[in-house]
């Protein structure tokens, strides 16, 4: 059991609890040795029981921390603690994908592609080291509040028995994303990470998971046998290239999958090209469901195998003959039927290529006039965006978009203005920043941070990172693009006290906010009384809004009185020596006056 302020290795101080899974508890904790945060990963405890699972979590562990990309979680130690087995991590500020799309439902276009562009390079990065996650979910990928994602969990998902499968949920999370040649109980390969970043792809897209089911088993069932639903009746905006890398990823037949994380990187990069938004649907090369290599087909037994010789006949040569004449006139005609279905018949059916028309800033009705006038067929759903350009009601943009060629007949969207959306400002003071921040830019705003010294007005604020005030009152009407300044207390740099006194300390940590405890000790040396001589923090380590800090006061050793007290003492006899000798000299000076 990890408790808050215990220490793992004499080293890492465990601060709180910052999440569970079924293999591990990871918690925030604080390297005291290099004086920073760091997430510790927790083996639990019924399977550090297991020693071949606890070999292989320390290999797995092990292979993870040789990878360094800035997508991917750093590792920095892993060890074991009177029993506990652990990993420390680079501790990354932010959510789980996960959490983004509970709170969101789905993402945009754009931000669904940045983020599986990174994810595409930090497994690129990880396949380059023949190291294969095997346990890709959104639930193990951080993102930061710049965007930045970090994949973490590398290689503790090997470590599961298949049959936790059928036995408990613990592993309900991971089937959604599980390839179906591990599904079926085969070994995990490069191209099985690449099905699961497909799936992942679809849910950030969709906003929803592709099979679902009461089990893990009907999920599992469904990956194999199940084709993937169309992306385009959850989300009509996604363009056919888009989808084509989500079908090729997840394909059932690993032939049909992207060859690596960087095929599909690279895929991703251009996929909103002009020449590439509106290509042909992926076609599998390879059957989706073939035959398994192990299945043996046995031939038919003839006579012959028996040890029966049949003879051959006249009569069984003519019948032949006349086989074989039949079946070339049958492949004749095939071939003339297919000669006329691909070429012959297209080219007198084949509908022209034509360009989209810009039809921007009009009215619906004369926009849907001018593109059916083209020979495009406009959906009836018009969708509705906010603009500050363009006027309410009238045609933003289409999709496909102006000036792409299209066959005659295409569907066209249309886009209408609502004008510019405005939102009533909500009072920020005393939320998180980092969440007040978020929520603003979700309206479209900019905002801007403001670090400021605390001072003594400031220590009435209760915890750090808040919000101590905004520029924009309480119920302002806001819209896009509006500018925002949010003020929040700066973190400080602990100064070195070593020398100074009680009343510096204490003046420093009174405008700072710090609540300052203070020790004594008794010292020998006279210069060290009244001064600091420690301090609870290292210098330039970082201090926030009501942190407390300790530091040590030098005080007067009974000793130091003693030799203070003795050498007065010896001043003194030196004194009345000085003295009997003065008066000798005195009695000599008399005595010879007397004799002149």
């Amino acid at each position: 059991m990890v408790t808050k302020g215990q220490k793992i290795n004499g080293r890492y101080e465990i601060i709180k609890s910052i999440g569970e899974g079924g293999m591990a508890n990871v918690y925030l904790g604080y390297d005291t040795i290099l004086d920073r945060n760091v997430a510790i990963k927790v083996l639990r405890g019924d399977l550090a029981n297991d020693e071949k699972f606890v070999r292989r979590f320390q290999r797995e562990a092990l292979s993870a921390s040789s990878l360094s990309h800035p997508n991917i979680v750093a590792m920095y130690d892993v060890g074991e603690d009177d029993g506990l087995y652990y990993i420390v991590m680079e501790y990354v500020e932010g959510k789980t994908l996960k959490q983004l799309l509970k709170k969101r439902g789905s993402l945009t276009l754009s931000e669904a592609i940045d983020i599986m562009l990174q994810l595409t390079d930090g497994m690129a990065h990880a396949h380059d080291s023949y190291i294969v996650h095997r346990d890709l979910k959104p639930q193990n990928i951080m993102i930061q509040d710049d965007g930045q994602i970090k994949i973490t969990d590398f290689g503790i998902a090997m470590a599961l028995n298949s049959t936790q499968l059928t036995q408990t949920n613990s592993v309900m999370g991971s089937v959604h994303y599980l390839p179906p040649e591990q599904a079926a109980g085969k070994g995990a390969t490069i191209k099985s990470d690449i099905y699961s970043m497909g799936i992942i792809f679809y849910e950030l897209l969709t906003g929803e998971l592709p099979f679902k089911g009461d089990s893990a088993v009907e999920i599992a069932l469904k990956q194999m046998k199940e084709p993937l639903p169309d992306v385009h009746k959850l989300n009509n905006d996604i363009p056919q290239s888009i989808e084509n890398i989500i079908l090729k990823a997840t394909a059932k037949n690993p032939k049909n999958r992207y060859d690596d994380a960087k095929s599909m990187h690279n895929d991703l990069l251009t996929a909103l090209n002009d020449d590439r938004i509106n290509e042909e649907p992926y076609v599998y090369p390879y059957p989706e469901h073939e035959v398994d290599e192990t299945t043996k087909i046995m031939k038919p037994i003839t006579n012959e195998e028996e040890g029966v010789a049949t003879p051959i006949t006249d009569e069984k040569v003519k019948r032949s003959n006349k086989l074989i004449i039949a079946l070339s006139i049958i492949a004749g005609i095939i071939v003339l039927a297919l000669i006329s279905v691909f070429f012959i018949i297209p080219a007198v059916t084949a509908e022209k290529d034509i360009k989209v028309p810009d039809v921007s800033d009009m009215t619906v009705s004369k926009a849907t006039e001018k593109l059916e006038d083209a020979g495009f067929v406009v959906n009836n759903k018009i969708k509705e965006v906010s603009s500050e350009k363009v006027k309410k009601n009238r045609i933003i943009k289409t999709d496909p978009k102006a000036g792409s060629t299209l066959k005659e007949g295409s569907r066209i969207t249309l886009y209408k203005s609502t004008g510019v959306k405005t939102y009533t400002l909500e009072n920020y003071v005393n939320v998180d920043i980092n969440e007040a921040k978020e929520a603003l830019e979700d309206m479209g705003l900019t905002v801007t941070i403001q670090e400021i010294e605390p001072d003594i007005t400031t220590c009435s604020v209760i915890g750090q990172n808040l919000v101590i005030s905004q520029s924009l009152d309480e119920g302002s009407e806001v819209k896009s693009g509006d500018k925002i300044i949010l003020t929040t207390l700066k973190t400080l740099t602990f100064p070195t006290w070593a020398g100074s006194t009680q009343d510096a300390v204490t003046s420093w940590c009174n405008n700072a906010c710090v609540t300052l405890n203070i020790e004594y000790q008794e010292v020998v040396d006279p210069n060290q009384v009244g001064k600091v001589i420690t301090q609870s923090r290292p210098s330039g380590s970082t201090v926030k809004n009501n942190d407390s800090v300790t530091i040590t006061i030098g005080k007067k050793s009974p000793i130091t009185n003693n030799n203070d007290d003795d050498e007065v003492d010896i001043d003194d006899n030196e004194t009345d020596k000085q003295d009997t000798n003065n008066n000798q000299d005195d009695n000599k000076t008399n005595n010879q006056d007397k004799t002149n």
